[in-house]
């Protein structure tokens, strides 16, 4: 690593910079920058950044990766200031960052960071990110203004992603996957957004058209752990859904990565009877019809149009976890189906954390809860520990930020199971 302060004038020009509290915490970014730039590359503390990026040196950088973590937070001003100053000086700005909370990765992001990659870093992301900052036109570069000015520069406007592009055809007769969580922290949104995820990726050649509806009006959180826009055509078009037509659906959605197609929850907190079981059946119906698969990130409210959803649905699946409370709520969800002669056979129950292999007393219990409730725990998921946070935290999937967690590794076993009997069944109709 090349200190730019040491530099010598003979020595290999330097194209980057990292800037952070303590490079030596990113060890990976370390030896990823090595690996990319050789000996073309210096590293500033956050005391120091500001000073540099004031000088004539600073005109040869092509970028500044700025590393931030959890603790980073409480200075945020400052790196904010560092971000600005680096963007007046039209230098590029890749941001790694380690276990951030959303509001501040937000705030940064809206700053005007070029990307952004999640430490630790994806195997390629850095060079990914480098090559994604290298085949953008450069900006003109302004002139270098006062610190003032370059604290008080208005920040970029953030660029929504794009809507789908394909036409609605109503060629489809997707597959209705609801995902409802028995009580809060199950999981059900990890697991939908994932599972939508491992089956729009499925297959490189001729993957399914797959779509997220996110249906908790008031919680959602599939925008944030995908980091997509909550749009305001969204409340305009679940509040005249009656007329809304595939078009406006489609409109109305947002693209993860160009392959997952979402409809966010709204911006705002709605009532979960703001649309009736009608408007909620010609809705999934329009999805249906475009979409090879639908799933449905579900409140955990059971509400007048949950009937609605588990009708249409091919497979109900339901979030659990190995404790009294999951069980208790699995016994008042049978009762209040059976009473009203609803399908509860639809219902495949998801018990996640499940307890490992070798542990010989978490497997009894899980079969004894199994037993004493009269049902079976088709799908067990592990604890994916803290690695699944992080991935929500940074508004990536599993298969992007850690694709060898045991988590994701079930997932993707179950996407294929499903597609797998999914073209079975379509090739049995053909037939």
């Amino acid at each position: 690593m090349t200190s730019v302060a040491t530099l010598q004038p003979e020595a290999a020009p330097i194209v980057a910079c990292t800037i952070s509290r303590d490079v030596q915490e990113f060890d990976q970014l370390i030896d990823d920058m090595e690996a990319e730039l050789g000996e073309g590359w210096g590293d500033l503390s956050f005391d120091d950044a500001i000073a540099f990026l004031d000088q004539p040196d600073a005109a040869m950088l092509e970028f500044v990766a700025i590393a931030v973590n959890a603790r980073d937070e409480t200075d945020l001003p400052r790196i904010s200031q560092i971000l600005l100053a680096a963007k007046a000086r039209a230098i590029k700005v890749i941001l790694i960052a380690n276990q951030v909370s959303p509001v501040a990765l937000h705030q940064l992001l809206k700053l005007g960071a070029s990307d952004f990659v999640p430490y630790p870093l994806p195997d390629g992301a850095l060079h990914d990110a480098i090559l994604r900052l290298r085949q953008t036109e450069p900006a003109p570069a302004p002139a270098v203004p006062p610190p003032a000015q370059a604290q008080s520069a208005a920040p970029p406007e953030e660029e929504a992603p794009p809507a789908p592009k394909f036409k609605p055809k109503g060629d489809r007769e997707g597959v209705v996957l609801p995902i409802h969580g028995l009580s809060g922290g199950t999981g059900s949104t990890t697991f939908a957004v994932n599972l939508a995820w491992e089956l729009a990726t499925i297959s490189k050649t001729d993957a399914p058209r797959v779509c997220l509806l996110d249906l908790d009006f008031q919680y959602g959180s599939v925008a944030t752990y995908l980091d997509l826009p909550r749009r305001e055509t969204v409340f305009e078009f679940l509040s005249d859904l009656g007329s809304a037509d595939s078009e406006s659906l489609l409109q109305s959605m947002v693209t993860f990565n160009e392959r997952l197609h979402v409809l966010t929850a709204p911006a705002d907190m709605l009532p979960l009877d703001f649309i009736g079981p009608a408007d909620i059946g010609h809705l999934i119906d329009m999805a249906a019809a475009n979409f090879d698969y639908v799933l449905i990130d579900m409140p955990k409210t059971i509400v007048n149009w949950t009937e609605t959803v588990l009708s249409h649905a091919h497979v109900y699946f339901v979030l659990m976890e190995l404790e009294l409370r999951s069980a208790q709520n699995v016994l008042r969800l049978i009762r209040a189906l059976k009473s009203e002669g609803l399908p509860h056979e639809k219902l495949r129950y998801v018990l996640n954390r499940a307890p490992k292999f070798t542990d010989l007393s978490g497997k009894s219990r899980v079969k004894r809860m199994a037993e004493s409730l009269d049902i079976g725990i088709e799908i067990q998921l592990p604890d994916g520990s803290v690695q699944v946070t992080q991935a929500n935290d940074h508004g990536l999937p599993l298969a992007e930020t850690a694709a060898k967690n045991p988590l994701r590794k079930e997932v993707m076993k179950l996407a294929k199971s499903l597609h797998d009997l999914n073209k079975g069944v379509a090739q049995t109709a053909q037939g």
